[in-house]
């Protein structure tokens, strides 16, 4: 069976079950959603109704067992001659056991518009599965380039493809302010634009004004359609660095009185939040109107990379530090995320923060997003905190794929497909009790230097396939038969669409010429290789 992740218990049967134009799909009221998302996925690959019916011969049952054996994501399905049936624990359960039936169909059963309709073949099957981590998540990056809200909802079926249920939806940062604040319109009339950007890591800059935003029924929408998909989109809104957009919109914020400007460059600004109560109050403001667009239990206030210059320079900053008895800038940043943690916390929400809200005390509800090194999803696990590992070194995919010269943008360490498929959530060392606070992972696609949905797929696919098996599976993972089964996935992703690059070594089914030399090129490659995918299967496109 050729299906990514790979389920827990599998086993093949003799035997067929056909979708055709007699089959109903049967659901228990609590799978209504379910149901419905099947039936266009179906709907579309074979061109019939199938429209709700009572369980019996010939359907496709969506049911919730009474025995409570199955976990609320586990599920179970079984396909023989005379139907299909799916059992959960729980709606996100039958989703992804709906995801697992639609992986034993062809791959052009993908498409949009598949060529040919009419009844479709399912082999005879047995299979019980269920993840392992709760956390199995993507950081998707809009505000360094921003992506229009058509591929953010593309993004959102990859990820509920690969049985991935969290979008972590980086909003803001120096270079740009993607969510429309109503209280605060400044925030994207001014902090959504920037003049021009950085070209590579440190290029000249390329003299073209970029931005954009997200209105907040364009984020209802998100979220809904997520919400569908058994993802959670959960938003963060970087604080106290990472902020020089936010300042520029309102000067107020800063720790200067020089205007500033949405940052062009990358890297880290030296230009952070001042610790007045009014930049508290500001973005309690903020956040105010964030809580009530993301219904997340998780709200991320990044807390990274906050450079320290301006607040040892601030006489204002130094009086905060001395009436509040802290002993420097790093207990004062702990000081201004426990504010942050209090009010989350009192309306029922969980604070999520990079792992240098770890540096001075940390929050006491507070999450850890281990970034640097496991030594954070160690520390953090040890003290009781929950932890969500995402070491960069191992699952950052904006990083580059192999030590070739001609990647098209050689950013970062190397991080293969097997690099990211052998990747451990769980550090060595700690104790049963302990290992329990990693709730999973995500995989992160920063994107300084992903200016396109065409480059996101370029540099996501296919080790987000990957990922997300190493996040799944609950069993021995082995690459090789991970290797044989994404020969068959990149066809899934080519009927999709989705233009990834090609793995280490050739696939049974494809060879593929190198990628270009410059990063000016990869479109055009990108182009090559759609025309070139065309013919490898049969003129389809």
């Amino acid at each position: 069976m050729m299906i990514i992740p790979r389920p827990e218990r599998r086993e093949s049967h003799p035997g067929s079950f056909t979708i055709d134009e007699d089959t109903a799909i049967a659901a228990h009221p609590a799978l209504a959603g379910v149901a419905a998302w099947l039936r266009g996925e179906l709907g579309a690959a074979t061109g019939y109704d199938l429209p709700p019916g009572a369980p019996g011969l010939g359907t496709i049952g969506l049911a919730l067992p009474d025995h409570g054996d199955l976990g609320p994501e586990d599920y179970r399905l079984t396909v023989d001659a005379e139907n299909v049936l799916i059992e959960a624990g729980g709606p996100a359960g039958a989703f992804y056991g709906a995801q697992t039936l639609r992986q034993l169909l062809p791959a052009e059963t993908f498409r949009r518009a598949p060529l040919h309709a009419g009844p479709r073949v399912l082999p005879a099957v047995r299979i019980e599965d269920g993840p392992r981590f709760a956390w199995r998540g993507c950081l998707l990056d809009v505000a360094r380039h921003f992506l229009p809200k058509a591929d953010v909802l593309r993004f959102i079926d990859l990820l509920a493809l690969h049985k991935l249920n969290v979008l972590h939806l980086h909003l803001t940062d120096d270079q740009g302010w993607r969510l429309e604040i109503k209280r605060y319109p400044r925030l994207t009339e001014v902090g959504a634009w920037r003049e021009e950007s950085q070209t590579g890591w440190r290029g000249p800059k390329d003299g073209s004004p970029h931005g954009g935003f997200y209105t907040q029924e364009d984020i209802r929408e998100i979220v809904a359609y997520a919400a569908v998909r058994h993802v959670t989109v959960v938003p963060e809104i970087d604080i106290p660095g990472h902020t020089q957009a936010a300042i520029a919109a309102h000067p107020e914020l800063g720790n200067r009185d020089t205007p500033l400007e949405v940052a062009t460059a990358w890297g880290i600004s030296v230009n952070v939040l001042n610790v007045e109560e009014s930049t508290v109050e500001f973005f309690q403001n903020v956040f105010d109107e964030v809580l009530e667009l993301f219904p997340s239990p998780y709200i991320c206030v990044g807390g990274d990379e906050c450079r320290k210059d301006q607040w040892r320079a601030s006489p204002a900053a130094q009086r905060r530090i001395a009436e509040l008895g802290l002993r420097g800038e790093d207990e004062l940043q702990s000081w201004f995320i426990g504010r942050f943690d209090a009010y989350l916390a009192a309306r029922g929400r969980r604070l999520v923060g990079w792992d240098e809200i770890l540096e001075g005390g940390l929050a006491p509800g507070a999450v850890v997003a281990s970034w640097r090194n496991v030594d954070g999803a160690v520390s953090g696990a040890r003290a009781g905190h929950d932890v969500i590992n995402c070491v960069n070194t191992s699952v950052y995919l904006d990083y580059r794929q192999s030590e070739s010269p001609e990647e098209p943008v050689p950013f970062g360490t190397v991080l293969t497909l097997a690099g990211v498929y052998g990747f451990e959530p769980v550090p060595a060392g700690l104790t049963a009790d302990e290992a329990r606070h990693v709730v999973g992972s995500s995989c992160c696609l920063w994107t300084e230097l992903i200016d396109s949905a065409r480059r996101l797929d370029y540099m996501a696919f296919p080790r987000l396939s990957a990922f997300a098996e190493a996040v799944w599976c609950r069993g021995e993972r082995d690459f090789e038969d991970f290797r044989v089964r994404l020969s068959a996935h990149l066809e899934r992703l080519d009927a999709i669409g989705v233009e990834y690059r090609r793995a280490e070594g050739p696939l049974p089914w494809q060879t593929r010429p190198g990628v270009p030399g410059r990063p000016e090129d990869l479109d055009h490659w990108l182009d090559r290789m759609a025309v070139e995918t065309s013919n490898i299967r049969g003129g389809r496109t």
